[in-house]
This record gives C-alpha cells, sequence and structure tokens, in this order.
C-alpha cells in the first residue's frame, strides 16, 4: 500500500509573513507537513493563536480556519510526496514526541534570523516552521540535505525527491478535486 504525506507552503498576510517576505525572495515564507488531503490538521511552529503574533510554537493548523480563516487573501501551494510505510510511521513516531509535550516548545524567532544570516542557532525545544519541517524528514530519512535543519528555509524543501504539485492559489479556494474548468475561470491556477 502507498502512504502519502502533504508538504504544505503558505503566505497568510501575517506581519511575520510580511517581514519575512520583505527580506527574502521567497514567495512561500511558511512550511507545515499533513497526513491527509483535507489539510484539517497541518502540523508546524507558527502562532498559537491567530489573534496574537506574539505567542509562537507547536501548532496544529486547519487550512480553513485559524489563520488562514483570519487571512483570507493567503496563498498555498501544496506538494503530495509518496513514502514507505516505514517512513510514514517514523513521521508519525516522530510528530507524536511534539504532540504529547507541546506545551514545552516555543517559536524560534532568534533561529530565524540566524537563518537569514546562515548562522544555525539550535535552542532546545524552539523551532521555526521549515526548521521543524525538515528535522521531521531528515531523521525519517525522506529528506537528504547537506544544511543543518537550523538554516532551512521553506523554498530548499522543494528539492524533496518524489514532489508531486498538487494546487497552488488561494487557501480559501482549496477544495480538493475541483473541476478544472471552475479553476480557470476563477483565475486560480489549477489542480495539477
Amino acid at each position: 500500500m502507498e502512504s502519502y504525506i502533504y508538504l504544505v507552503f503558505t503566505k497568510t498576510g501575517t506581519w511575520l509573513s510580511r517581514v519575512i517576505a520583505t527580506f527574502s525572495d521567497m514567495k512561500y515564507v511558511h512550511a507545515s507537513i499533513s497526513f491527509d488531503d483535507s489539510f484539517t490538521k497541518m502540523y508546524s511552529f507558527g502562532r498559537t493563536n491567530p489573534d496574537n503574533p506574539f505567542s509562537g510554537g507547536f501548532v496544529e493548523e486547519d487550512l480553513k480556519g485559524g489563520v488562514y480563516q483570519k487571512y483570507t487573501e493567503a496563498r498555498c501551494l501544496i506538494y503530495k510526496v509518496k513514502v514507505t510505510k516505514l517512513q510514514y510511521d517514523s513521521l508519525k513516531k516522530e510528530l507524536a514526541k511534539f504532540q504529547n509535550e507541546a506545551d514545552k516548545y516555543h517559536y524560534n524567532l532568534i533561529g530565524l534570523v540566524g537563518a537569514k544570516f546562515g548562522i544555525p542557532l539550535k535552542r532546545k525545544h524552539h523551532y521555526f516552521c521549515s526548521q521543524f519541517v525538515s528535522e521531521l524528514l531528515i531523521n525519517c530519512r525522506i529528506y537528504d540535505m547537506d544544511k543543518e535543519p537550523e538554516i532551512i528555509s521553506p523554498s530548499d524543501l522543494y528539492s524533496i525527491d518524489n514532489l508531486e504539485l498538487l494546487y497552488e492559489g488561494y487557501a480559501s479556494m482549496y477544495a480538493g478535486e475541483i473541476d478544472l474548468e471552475i479553476s480557470e475561470n476563477l483565475k486560480t491556477p489549477a489542480i495539477i
């Protein structure tokens, strides 16, 4: 049986998203990982409260709720990645460590600044989004990169093997397998 995971890259319009975009050439500045294509449970590091930009840590995100509901112009890029059952199970086990101790994890804002300058700043229980996603993927032998997770950006994750483009467009418009003609009429990129 084939197993899939999903990598979701977004740009929401939050102040941090705008700052990161200003100081980088990345179109999508946030990375999340999901295990199903409903995207009601995506995992990352970001705002723990959509209304408070200073509360950050390990988060469970919903592409139709939370910060994505608050910022309706949020755009996303979604890739499907084929993995082995062993890799899939290993990812679930790694993720469970974060879920079981979510309160002890914090957003790595200092590490994010270090990453901009190519300086890896590993802080215990502190992550930023692409650091978290890349570390999970590296630990589970899905991603092989010569950079340390502390300096991996969302756009670095585009080099993962077996990426299959699923969707690019407004997060609010993603509805799974939508009619391509409707997608073209709405002037949003179609599902591939």
